[in-house]
């Protein structure tokens, strides 16, 4: 299974998450749960998948808080086994973050601008002027100086991320095939476009688990990755 796709169960509930996943059967690899399924069984779900039927598990939970408080989540979470867990990336959390995970192989990675905003977006959040890329990118650099294992970008931001001196793990969301809606998302690309600017993972959701035949369609983001 080639693991640079990594497909986003943001359906309602553990149940259709599992259905989902015995549709796309060996074809996928590595899943992402989220927060919208945290209430909905979700880690009831990563366990499952991660245990019985040795899947590899990306919680993307962003969590934020003070450092005490996503350090003691973070250890309660690194128990489970899990892949990548998301923080935002903030040094202090992605800092905090580290500590819960040691001992664990849990992967800590920082979320730097959410690829659903842009800079008006940024503007109504108060968050300083400048260049959303620059922003972005300077971010990802201050996650890795506090330890994050990775980030999360968008893949227009890959490829500075990547020329980073000590860039290390990439994933990269706003990820759509040729064609497909862009929902909620603002800053997209295609998944060979997003590998090809330096992403090690793309996480796709709606174009797989919205289309008539989810397996074809993961199958067919395969392809484009591997042509």
């Amino acid at each position: 299974m080639d693991d640079r796709l990594i497909v986003a169960l943001d359906v309602p509930n553990a149940l259709a998450g599992l259905d989902l996943a015995q549709r796309l059967g060996d074809a996928v690899g590595f899943y992402k749960i989220g927060l919208g399924m945290l209430t909905g069984g979700g880690l009831a779900l990563a366990n499952e998948l991660k245990g019985d039927h040795g899947k590899r598990i990306f919680l993307d939970m962003k969590l934020f808080d003070i450092g005490a408080t996503v350090e003691s989540a973070v250890r309660g979470l690194a128990q489970f086994d899990l892949d990548f867990l998301t923080v935002h990336g903030d040094p202090h959390v992605v800092a905090a973050a580290k500590e819960g995970a040691a001992g664990s192989n849990l992967k800590i990675l920082g979320v730097t601008i959410l690829t659903s905003l842009e800079r008006a977006d940024l503007d109504a959040g108060m968050i300083r002027p400048g260049d959303l890329h620059e922003i972005t990118v300077e971010r990802a650099a201050r996650a890795f100086d506090a330890g994050a294992d990775g980030i999360i970008c968008s893949p227009r931001e890959a490829a500075a991320i990547r020329a980073l001196p000590d860039a290390r793990l990439i994933v990269t969301p706003g990820v759509r095939p040729a064609g497909a809606a862009l929902g909620d998302q603002k800053r997209v690309e295609t998944p060979a476009s997003a590998i090809a600017a330096g992403a090690d993972h793309i996480v796709v959701g709606r174009p797989i688990w919205q289309a008539a035949d989810p397996r074809a369609a993961a199958q067919a983001i395969l392809a484009e990755l591997r042509g």
